[in-house]
């Protein structure tokens, strides 16, 4: 007969995490442990934590790309240790990023030769690219105030208020004055007849959005560059266009291949995109494209040889992953014109049905238009009882995402909630969220109206009043208890 005998004092429950002292114990917060810790017992209580995070796919308010094909993930995971700027020991790489500069401006219409390359680099995303586009504008700029003898300290940058916080940064980072467009109720994009009356002799470009962060909407570029034309001819100052299509240079192309917004306008010297939007990889890529090498000034570009050969680069970082780049090829090559033209066109759809759905309900405006980026923005028809905010807190108990907020200046009276139709974002989610939406306004409307911030303010200062009172009436009391005592000690 065979008998079992446990082992005592084995080292097996170090195997189990769960049955270890690694999850009996708190790890220090902001200092490093003393002690190691087996691998899977730092995996457990990583992941663990983890778990508290939202989930990606129902993050509603962002335009990032939160899924990918299984075969991209395994190309991600493959070169995750490659340092994409070692240019000399990762030359196909280089190759692959050079690719997708290229499809990128030819898609954007640039004016390109036969046999010539395109101007343009690969970026984390598209702040850094607004960055380097707005370095270039400044350096034109200063350069040619320098060759006609005149100030150059004062450059400004014309913008709508309506665009995405980099712009702020370039500004304030980089000394250049930034120059709003205000907004007004119903209109919500930069007007451009006011923007071209902001340009100034110091006026580094114009800054055009193409796909609004606040309700989607494109800009007119082609008015602004016809009535920028008009002003150039008028000074001679030559003032340009960038084109800032962090989300809608992968859409106008293919859902409205006949607007024009990109080079095919002459004063659009350099455009933007977010690789990792609706370029459909995830975070980590964006793009910045020229017109044409005169447009990116020589001197910002340096040219290094320490890591093997001579390479060019115009970056504000050095070392990053090549991951990114690499899924970016891949989406551009395994999606092609009709693969990308497919999903728009299905982003699109499924925003309408969100849209409809809210519509039917009859207690919401739709801010957002039908053309531009695929989401919808809408606001309460009555806010009276309950805002926005409100719904967007209700909503997170179903586990979705969904952001209020209000509007730049001067329409900030305006609150709208927004939700982001991504790739992954099917009709029956859509026509889910149309179902949550309704439990949470039943739940409100069954809840005790809100009490405005004004009325919060009026309710503390009556309350003090009151408080005020009731304290001259006890001061009063005491008084007069005083004032009797005295007399009877007086008769006594």
């Amino acid at each position: 007969m065979v008998l079992s005998h446990g082992v005592g004092g084995s080292d097996e429950s170090v195997h189990s995490t769960f049955a270890s002292r690694y999850v009996r114990t708190s790890l220090p917060r902001f200092r490093m442990p003393e002690q190691s810790m087996p691998k899977e017992a730092a995996y457990q209580v990583i992941n663990d934590e983890l778990m508290l995070d939202g989930n990606p796919r129902l993050n509603l308010a962002s335009f990032v790309t939160t899924w990918m094909e299984p075969e991209c993930d395994k190309l991600i995971q493959a070169s995750v240790n490659k340092n994409y700027v070692d240019m000399d020991e990762y030359p196909v790489t280089t190759e692959l990023q050079n690719r997708c500069v290229n499809m990128i401006a030819h898609l954007f219409n640039a004016p390109l030769g036969e046999s010539e390359t395109a101007v343009g680099v690969g970026t984390v995303g598209s702040s850094e690219a607004i960055m380097l586009a707005g370095l270039a504008f400044k350096r034109q700029w200063q350069n040619k105030m320098k060759a006609a003898g005149k100030p150059c300290d004062k450059p400004n940058i014309v913008t709508g208020a309506n665009v995405q916080v980099c712009w702020e940064k370039f500004a304030r980072y980089f000394e250049v004055e930034l120059k709003e467009v205000k907004l007004s109720d119903g209109y919500y994009v930069m007007d451009p007849k006011k923007a071209v009356d902001l340009v100034d002799e110091n006026t580094i470009c114009v800054a055009a959005i193409l796909g609004s962060t606040l309700n989607g909407e494109f800009e007119d570029v082609k008015l602004l560059n016809d009535l920028l034309t008009e002003k150039n001819a008028q000074t001679g100052w030559n003032t340009p266009i960038h084109v800032d299509a962090a989300s809608g240079g992968f859409i106008a192309p293919f859902l409205y291949p006949e607007l024009e917004w990109d080079f095919r306008l002459p004063l659009v010297k350099s455009i933007n995109v977010s690789g990792h939007k609706y370029g459909l990889v995830y975070a980590g890529i964006g793009w910045c494209i020229w017109r044409t090498k005169e447009d990116l000034p020589e001197e910002l570009i340096f040219h290094i040889n320490y890591l093997g050969a001579d390479q060019p680069t115009f970056t504000l970082n050095f070392s990053k992953g090549s991951s990114q780049v690499i899924a970016q090829y891949y989406q551009l090559i395994r999606l092609g014109f009709e693969g990308y033209k497919n999903i728009m066109e299905n982003c699109q759809e499924n925003a309408m049905v969100l849209k409809q759905g809210l519509e039917k309900s009859g207690r919401f405006n739709i801010v957002s238009k039908d053309n531009g980026v695929p989401l919808v923005a809408f606001s309460l028809k009555d806010s009276s009882r309950h805002n926005e905010f409100e719904i967007s807190d209700f909503l997170r108990r179903f586990g979705w995402i969904v952001p209020a907020y209000t509007m730049p200046p001067d329409a900030q009276h305006v609150t709208v909630l927004r939700v982001v139709i991504r790739e992954d974002f099917s009709r029956t989610l859509a026509e889910r969220l149309v179902l949550d939406i309704e439990k949470v306004l039943h739940e409100l409307d069954a809840l005790p109206a809100r009490v405005p911030s004004g009325d919060i303010a009026a309710l503390a200062a009556a309350a003090e009043s009151e408080s005020q009172k009731v304290k001259q009436r006890q001061v009063i009391s005491l008084w007069k208890r005083a004032v009797l005592a005295k007399k009877t000690n007086g008769v006594c």
